[in-house]
């Protein structure tokens, strides 16, 4: 069995001595000159933050507290793709290398007091550089990883992680491997280079100037690894979403789900769901949970869709409307149906129904279940239907 642990002793080592970086600043040099100890297998971490000051990643910003903060608040809607989540003023977001984080990593620590700092460009890129360059100046074969420090979902705290890597294994997977009782293992996969970057930081700190530290001790290996591989594309993300987000993306998608689903498979159709369905709308319906009724109120319809549904929904107008308003509550119900993710087809029928208040007035008969095609997904958004005069 492979695993991802070191085979002895790790240890972590401060780099001493280092400058104050600047744009323009030789970076790889300076890490040379103060850690001509270096060994090949070595993993240099590095702290973000000074990969960004050499690399010019700084922006001028006044020193009066209220606009240095209204320019951050600016930058991380300029190195952000989308916002997925916010509270108050925090606004977690997915920037523009695919990280989610607080604020997009634009950061106002450790930066005089008129800068702001922006992550590097290409953090993968810039490991990459370092590691040639120590490479070239101490003749070692090492790897690099640049961190940022971030919270986690569900967890107090924040830990460093690796946002750059170039030179060892970020990922150990345990697909197939069997542990010592017996068991197959499944879906671990080890972030080890945010294991890495975690345990750098307990010698790196945060006040102590200390933006370098060496991990010794694990055997690297691939060299071609980055850690963009360690970022969880946001579709595949199960809790991409703050809430606010994730009400107002529902109500957006729920009308595009809505279709006429005409077969449906076996699978029960939960009570509550068609509850909440009809609680969202102006309708009052009837659900024909008693199958001899049922089938003697669809003989007369006779349509095929209706018979092979997994329940039936006679709709009615509580009200005297308008058949314009009576269309667009059947439309509100399927789409609330599709909400619950609830395939519908509607046929226009006028069937008398006993034992119904005497102000109901008939609208027609729903056909509900899940779609026989697979799960409800939203429509492609109609980009050429608005225009502006």
């Amino acid at each position: 069995m492979t695993d991802h642990a070191a085979e002895g002793r790790i240890e972590i080592l401060p780099v001493e001595g280092l400058p104050e970086f600047r744009p323009g600043g030789d970076l790889s040099g300076a890490i040379a000159t103060a850690a001509r100890w270096l060994r090949s297998g070595d993993i240099v971490v590095v702290t973000s933050k000074i990969v960004s000051k050499v690399e010019g990643r700084l922006v001028k910003v006044p020193a009066d507290p209220e606009e240095r903060d209204r320019i951050r608040r600016r930058l991380v809607f300029d190195e952000s793709v989308r916002i997925l989540a916010r509270k108050e003023r925090t606004l977690i977001t997915e920037n523009n290398l695919g990280i989610v984080q607080a604020a997009s990593g634009v950061d106002a620590s450790n930066v005089a007091g008129d800068e702001l700092a922006l992550l590097p460009a290409d953090p993968d890129a810039s490991a990459r550089a370092l590691r040639w360059g120590l490479r070239d100046r101490l003749g070692v074969e090492v790897a690099v990883v640049i961190t940022d420090t971030m919270g986690r979902a569900w967890r107090v705290g924040q830990t460093d992680v690796a946002i750059g890597s170039s030179g060892m294994q970020v990922l150990h997977g345990y697909r197939g491997q069997v542990d010592r009782y017996g068991n197959e293992l499944a879906v671990t996969e080890i972030a080890v280079a945010d294991e890495v970057a975690a345990a750098a930081d307990l010698v790196k700190g945060k006040l102590g100037a200390m933006p370098v530290a060496v991990v010794r001790g694990l055997t690297i290996g691939g060299p071609e690894a980055t850690a963009r591989e360690l970022v969880r594309p946001v579709e595949e993300d199960l809790f991409r979403l703050g809430t606010e987000e994730a009400i107002a993306q529902g109500r957006r998608e729920a009308v595009r789900l809505r279709r006429p689903v005409r077969s449906f498979t076996d699978e029960p159709v939960a009570e509550e769901s068609l509850r909440r369905a009809v609680a969202a709308t102006d309708l009052g319906c009837a659900h024909l949970a008693d199958r001899a009724r049922r089938k003697r109120l669809l003989d007369e319809l006779r349509d095929d869709v209706l018979y092979q549904a997994p329940e039936i929904l006679l709709t009615f107008t509580v009200r005297p409307v308008a058949p314009v308003e009576a269309g667009g509550a059947m439309r509100d119900l399927q789409v609330a149906l599709a909400a619950e993710g609830l395939g519908s087809y509607w046929v226009p029928a006028a069937l008398a129904v006993p034992d119904l208040p005497a102000d109901w007035e008939p609208l027609g008969v729903v056909a509900v279940g899940h779609p026989a095609d697979g799960p409800l997904t939203p429509r492609p958004e109609n980009d050429g239907g608005f225009l502006t005069l």
